[in-house]
């Protein structure tokens, strides 16, 4: 069903950290309607937890591949992911303790 919901983890690899990447990412998803989080990721890479429709999340995957101005996005990989609870509704950018 196309309007069923579904998860994706998605990894961004480049320059994607310190070029506002998180930023650019979380406004994207709330703009589409999306729930779930963003976080920057020790390899270099950035994490986006997604949750929407299949439409929503081929227009983010549409957008974090074009990333923000100042980000250089070499590659995006998307897998699918379990559905989180806690991550169910909004868009949060995620810090490490």
């Amino acid at each position: 069903m196309p309007d069923e919901k579904q998860a994706k983890r998605i990894h961004i690899a480049g320059r994607v950290q310190g070029v506002g990447y998180r930023y650019f990412a979380q406004g994207v998803a709330a703009q589409i309607g999306l729930a779930g989080y963003v976080r920057n990721l020790p390899d270099g890479g950035v994490e986006v937890y997604a949750v929407g429709t299949l439409a929503q999340l081929r227009a983010l995957l549409g957008e974090l591949r074009r990333g923000p101005r100042q980000a250089v996005v070499q590659d995006v990989s998307e897998t699918d992911a379990n559905m989180i609870p806690a991550f169910a509704s909004g868009f949060s950018i995620k810090y490490d303790d």
